[in-house]
């Protein structure tokens, strides 16, 4: 074979090497585009689906939990002319605390007026006292010959204060706001209060105001403030 022959062989050699690695590069080219647009088009669909999920799944959710964080109506309910109550004794009182439910949404109350031989002037011109057990909510009644509030449930006792003077009850009544306009009592948004008479936003039977436990009660979204 001549240098000429020779020469023309090696140059088609390397000619086909630098076709088959241009092959070979185009081909790796074309598969990494293809992995490429995979993955794209794969988190594609998975931010669409987050989307979409997060569109029926926050309503929903938003749903739930929105009464938790309602706070609930202010309301005030006429109870009759002030002329009516006295210091010496409570009178009984019926009142609406939720709005449109009916019967369900009424609470009775018991309303005197303020003593000042037992009643500290921060309490106001009128007690009205819950007839809920500060224990676990059973309804209180009212004994004038001893007068004391007491539960039929468990037996626990309050004086005329709504203090506890035998439990299982860990707080004092609650009680309620009031105002006077027109002549009219007015009750409003019920409170808790301590042995103080310190009064607290609203809370649960069962949940104590004393110490360091007000501090683990907060007061309920639901419940409306008294201030």
């Amino acid at each position: 074979m001549s240098n000429a022959d020779k020469e023309i062989e090696d140059s088609a050699a390397q000619g086909e090497a630098r076709e088959e690695a241009s092959a070979s590069e185009a081909a790796g080219d074309s598969e990494s585009s293809e992995i490429t647009r995979r993955k794209l088009f794969e988190r594609g669909a998975v931010t669409v689906g987050g989307l979409a999920g997060a569109a029926v799944g926050l309503p929903a959710i938003g749903f739930a939990l929105g009464p938790v964080f309602k706070a609930a109506e202010v309301r005030y309910s006429s109870v009759g002319p002030v002329d009516q109550y006295n210091s010496d004794t409570y009178t009984t009182k019926v009142i609406t605390v939720v709005g449109g439910i009916g019967e369900v949404g009424k609470t009775t109350v018991y309303i005197r007026k303020n003593n000042p031989e037992i009643d500290p002037a921060k309490v106001g011109e009128f007690i009205v006292i819950s007839t809920r057990c500060t224990h676990l909510g059973c309804p209180v009644r009212y004994v004038e010959a001893a007068k004391s509030f007491v539960c039929p449930c468990h037996t626990s006792v309050f004086d005329l204060e709504g203090f506890v003077i035998t439990g299982p009850a860990v707080r004092p009544l609650d009680r309620f706001d009031t105002k006077v306009e027109g002549g009219e009592l007015l009750v409003g948004p019920r409170f808790s209060v301590n042995d103080q008479l310190d009064r607290f936003n609203p809370r649960a039977p069962g949940e104590p105001l004393h110490g360091g436990w007000k501090y683990l009660y907060p007061r309920s979204f639901s419940t409306a403030p008294f201030n």
